[in-house]
């Protein structure tokens, strides 16, 4: 039928109060807009974690995109869209602490001694096994939300977060006396892209040519800047003890932020050796 919509069902926001995925909602949007295409987009009825939200993109059910790191596992089972949408973001990454443990952190300059504290990462999120590869003890649970209650009770010492999460994650747990480490900056190689199903070619091209012309003019930087640039100037990466792991599962094809022409935070993003 001539000007049937394409229809884009997304992952919805995780709770009210959850800003998690405000961004790559409204990057979809533009990127659809961009693209010239006629579209009907609207989240899905299921609030999904990432691991079942990727399991469902696989299956084509419930959902037709999910932005996530990439790797080769998951470029295996689904079709990326091989254009950063984070600039590479998503691999920097700060603790959350309970305030009384900040001082453990303050000595803490390499991955050896690191090597002495525990982490909480999600039980399908590549980051576990990317830590794990690199000789870090690392706690895993299927919740998202639990992995804060672990933390809170004690079950590991550090929980990392990307910088662009971590900000409105400590908005959304008011009533835990969880705080942001100060001192220490994790990071590695990795990129997080827009996904579908291996068969959908055309929402694939769709996505695809929408996101280059928002590259292009200018218009993805700008919202980039809009939801993240103040969290980069308030991570303070410049001041904090870089400590660089590998990312054993990171794909040959990726390209790390070479679309990407937003210098004034691009300088900011890389921190003293």
């Amino acid at each position: 039928m001539a000007g049937r919509p394409l229809v884009v069902i997304h992952p919805d926001r995780p709770a009210l109060n959850n800003a998690r995925y405000d961004y790559q909602i409204a990057l979809l949007r533009l990127v659809l807009k961009k693209s010239g295409s006629v579209y009907e987009m609207r989240p899905s009825k299921l609030n999904m974690e990432q691991g079942r939200m990727l399991q469902q993109l696989e299956e084509g059910q419930d959902i037709d995109v999910a932005w996530s790191m990439t790797s080769r596992d998951r470029e295996r089972r689904l079709r990326p869209i091989r254009l950063s949408i984070d600039k590479g973001l998503i691999g920097y990454r700060i603790f959350l602490v309970k305030q009384e443990n900040v001082s453990k952190f303050a000595q803490v300059s390499t991955l050896v001694q690191l090597r002495a504290f525990d982490a909480g990462q999600g039980l399908h999120w590549p980051d576990t096994q990317i830590m794990k590869a690199n000789g870090l003890n690392v706690y895993g649970a299927s919740s998202h939300e639990n992995l804060f209650k672990m933390l809170e009770s004690g079950r590991f010492d550090y929980f990392p977060r990307s910088i662009k999460e971590v900000w409105d994650e400590v908005k959304a747990h008011p009533d835990m006396e969880l705080v942001i480490e100060p001192s220490i900056l994790l990071r590695y190689p990795a990129a997080e892209y827009f996904f579908v199903n291996k068969k959908n070619k055309v929402l694939a091209d769709t996505l695809e040519k929408g996101l280059r012309i928002a590259i292009k003019d200018g218009s993805f930087d700008k919202l980039f800047t809009q939801y993240y640039g103040e969290y980069i100037r308030m991570a303070g990466i410049k001041n904090r003890k870089l400590i660089r792991l590998k990312n054993p599962l990171l794909p040959k094809q990726t390209q790390l932020y070479r679309h990407i022409t937003e210098p004034a935070l691009d300088s900011a993003m890389e921190p003293k050796k």
